[in-house]
């Protein structure tokens, strides 16, 4: 049983190893500073960068993040410590029926409302459809780790004439940080990889831009640009976009664990 169970933990991540190899050894050619700091160049000229779709992704997971974060948390404090109801069996049902919708779905109804009221595509609008997607990921995650908190923590907090709610976010939702930390990580990487809920949101857009109330670009949006179209320089963009991205991901991981892990030796 432990030889399956080390062969069955190989087999996860085996698929893992290999689009690593193989984004990399199609990614490195174009990374270099000019990919960081340069803007796109124009049809039929080689080079170029993608800067203004990097900061564009990172402005685009902030306002999904701002978004998703505290309603996912929230939703799951609730659906663990006080949703044994049957308004708590609904939420549940529909988050799960949530994280089962096609993205592109969630897309549309992004666009039809945010981007019709508002007459034109934008980032903010792309925020609203990733933050959405955000949700279920975090609520359900928040929701397994915060039932993982030994019952006794509460029953001590309580004995000691601490409101309920106060021993939730002070006790509770302290000891299942970490786990809830991982959530949001899951959260934040879900979202950060989409496209088609951009396409009908924040569009894309060539130039620089950091303002929310416009278009503006993103990473997965070039890729799909950039890896369907006929130029040999673009396609390989494309993998280099793809690779950024998943380094961004990996970022975001190590950032996440050592944030949780000082804080974990803290308490």
């Amino acid at each position: 049983m432990m030889s399956l169970t080390f062969v069955a933990a190989l087999a996860a991540i085996i698929p893992l190893i290999f689009i690593f190899y193989y984004t990399i050894s199609k990614g490195i050619t174009y990374l270099n500073v000019d990919f960081f700091i340069a803007m796109p160049k124009p049809v039929g000229e080689p080079g170029g960068g993608m800067a203004n779709a990097i900061v564009g992704t990172l402005i685009l997971i902030g306002i999904g993040g701002v978004i998703g974060i505290p309603v996912g948390i929230m939703t799951g404090t609730y659906l663990s410590e006080f949703g044994h109801n049957k308004f708590g069996y609904v939420v549940r049902f529909l988050t799960d029926v949530l994280s089962g919708i096609p993205s592109i779905v969630v897309g549309v109804v992004a666009y039809t409302m945010v981007v019709m009221p508002m007459k034109h595509f934008s980032a903010i609008a792309g925020g609203i459809a990733l933050g959405i997607l955000m949700i279920p990921t975090i609520t359900r995650t928040t929701e397994e780790m915060i039932k993982l908190v030994p019952q006794t923590l509460r029953e001590a907090g309580l004995a000691l004439g601490i409101p309920k709610w106060k021993t939730t976010l002070a006790i509770v939702l302290k000891s299942a940080w970490k786990g809830i930390a991982t959530g949001v990580l899951l959260g934040l990487s879900r979202a950060a990889g989409e496209t088609a809920p951009l396409l009908f949101t924040a569009l894309g857009n060539r130039f620089w831009s950091t303002n929310i109330g416009q278009p503006i670009a993103s990473l997965t949006v070039y890729i799909y640009d950039y890896a369907k179209s006929p130029f040999e320089d673009w396609n390989q963009q494309a993998w280099t976009a793809a690779l950024v991205l998943i380094l961004l991901i990996s970022l975001l991981s190590l950032l996440f664990r050592i944030i949780t892990r000082s804080k974990y030796k803290t308490n």
